[in-house]
């Protein structure tokens, strides 16, 4: 037995005359399409890496709210950390009066609102409180050193970005302050300290903790594809099942045999279902990892709907490519939405150059900022216009989708008229040619009478099968494949894993 004995046949050479035209075609139909392919990709990364170029020197977009309650030299000391501090790669603080913010919980409200990114305010009497505490006894042995400064943010606001650039620099400008505190008053506080009382010792060595008011600790570790992985799954999800249900009107031939609304009806309740099964799994793959973190069944039902929505408008427009772009392109079409999608949700937009806010127009930015408000119970009301954009895309994507319907059906009824009137003529032609040849046969044929009469019969009999070999040829013989263009196109289309 020979391994694959078709495939070892002799075949011209690449030099053979027949051959060359073809190698030249070949040749530089790859050529072409290589540039064109590695121009596209070469795009792609730069407009990605272009959104983390220099993301440390845009720290100081960073806006952080600092209210000192106190009024004394713990501020002091924040105050000079600030300025010492104070650079590009290092968020801004902005000072408020106690006035404005009369309530630690009306701080908490203002990073909640996302006025600030965070913040960071010293609570009232803090020096006072550290200067007794120096003395021993009751005030040394009551003292609190983490009621001193107070961080307040929300991890759950871009959770791997906000750790590292707001969190940790609010960390080291604490722990810078305290250096600036014993600088200015350290001489003052050896002469007042108490060292016969370790209360009073512990609290110099370690005057204060930062206090961490975190509203929606989001620390788990699948946190981090969030923004990227589960996105990006999902638009190759829909992009998948939308050649399944390519692949399911081609080899059913619906376009031709149903009406255009109706085609247009059915694909989008099967489209909503799909993509409603669909995220419903995502936001349960969501949740059965999520380790710990603080969310209830009202979240998992909205992240469900929110996930459905962003599913079913990315349905949507992966169809509009395949309906209005030419079938070379539409790889491209959908690589590039992903690329520009993810790129939106990468960085919050404070850290990336100002070109990149273009990525409010896209879906992706739009629902991130809707999952965010809803997993950190309503802190991050963007909804005002991340829920119109989705909407947006959801309605005219069904519009255009459902007009693309009607194309289709249109041209697939103009290409299978095309197909029938091309193989009637092959039928006409090929009767008449053997009609004309079996004309030939009876006149150069000399028969005696009575034959003529015995066979007329069986002439006529041969006739007929022959006409219907002629019919079962051509019907059978395969269809000579024209390239696609946008008009005949019925999208990308994946044969069935199940047909019954």
């Amino acid at each position: 037995m020979h391994f694959y004995p078709k495939a070892r046949e002799q075949r011209p050479s690449i030099h053979h005359p027949s051959v060359r035209p073809r190698r030249l075609g070949v040749l530089k139909a790859a050529t072409v399409n290589l540039l064109l392919l590695q121009a596209l990709f070469l795009g792609l990364f730069c407009y990605i890496f272009g959104s983390l170029f220099q993301q440390t020197g845009h720290i100081h977009n960073i806006n952080v709210l600092f209210v000192d309650y106190d009024g004394g030299a713990i501020g002091d000391a924040a105050r000079a950390t600030f300025q010492k501090l104070k650079g590009p790669d290092f968020p801004t603080f902005i000072e408020q009066p106690a006035s404005v913010y009369p309530q630690p919980g009306s701080i908490e409200g203002a990073v909640c609102d996302i006025k600030y990114w965070g913040a960071l305010y010293v609570t009232a009497n803090a020096s006072n409180a550290l200067s007794a505490a120096y003395a021993g006894g009751l005030a040394a042995s009551s003292y609190d050193k983490n009621d001193v400064l107070t961080m307040v943010w929300n991890e759950a606001r871009y959770p791997t970005v906000v750790d590292s650039v707001l969190a940790e620099s609010i960390k080291l400008l604490s722990e810078t302050a305290r250096v600036a505190y014993f600088q200015t008053n350290g001489k003052n506080s050896l002469q007042h300290i108490n060292s016969s009382d370790s209360a009073a010792l512990a609290t110099f060595y370690e005057p204060w903790t930062l206090a961490n008011n975190n509203i929606q600790p989001t620390s788990q570790g699948s946190r981090v594809i969030y923004n990227t992985l589960v996105i990006i799954l999902i638009l190759i999800q829909e992009f998948f099942y939308l050649g399944t249900i390519n692949g399911l009107y081609a080899q059913f031939n619906l376009y031709t045999s149903l009406s255009a609304r109706r085609i247009a009806s059915v694909r989008l309740i099967i489209s909503l279902i799909y993509t409603l099964i669909g995220a419903m799994c995502t936001a349960g793959a969501i949740w059965a990892f999520r380790s710990g973190w603080d969310v209830n069944g009202n979240q998992f039902a909205l992240t469900w709907l929110v996930l459905w929505l962003f599913a079913h408008l990315n349905f949507l427009v992966l169809d509009i490519f395949t309906i209005w772009l030419p079938p070379p392109y539409v790889p491209m079409a959908l690589i590039s939405w992903i690329i520009t999608n993810i790129t939106s949700i990468l960085l919050p937009f404070e850290l990336a150059p100002a070109f990149y806010k273009v990525g409010f127009a896209l879906p992706a930015h739009a629902v991130f900022q809707v999952l965010i408000d809803i997993w950190s119970f309503g802190c991050n009301p963007k909804l005002y216009y991340a829920l119109p954009v989705l909407f947006v895309y959801e309605v005219l994507g069904i519009i255009l989708s459902t007009i693309g319907v009607y194309r289709r059906a249109h041209y697939a009824c103009i290409k299978q008229e095309m197909d029938e009137k091309a193989l009637q003529e092959k039928v006409t032609s090929t009767i008449l040619e053997q009609q004309e040849a079996h004309l030939v046969r009876r006149e150069t044929t000399r028969d005696i009478q009575g034959s003529k009469t015995s066979d007329s019969g069986n002439e006529e009999a041969d006739a007929e099968a022959e006409l219907a070999n002629i019919i079962h040829r051509e019907m059978s013989r395969p269809k000579v494949e024209r390239p696609g263009t946008s008009r005949d196109n019925t999208g990308p289309s994946f044969a069935l894993a199940y047909r019954d």
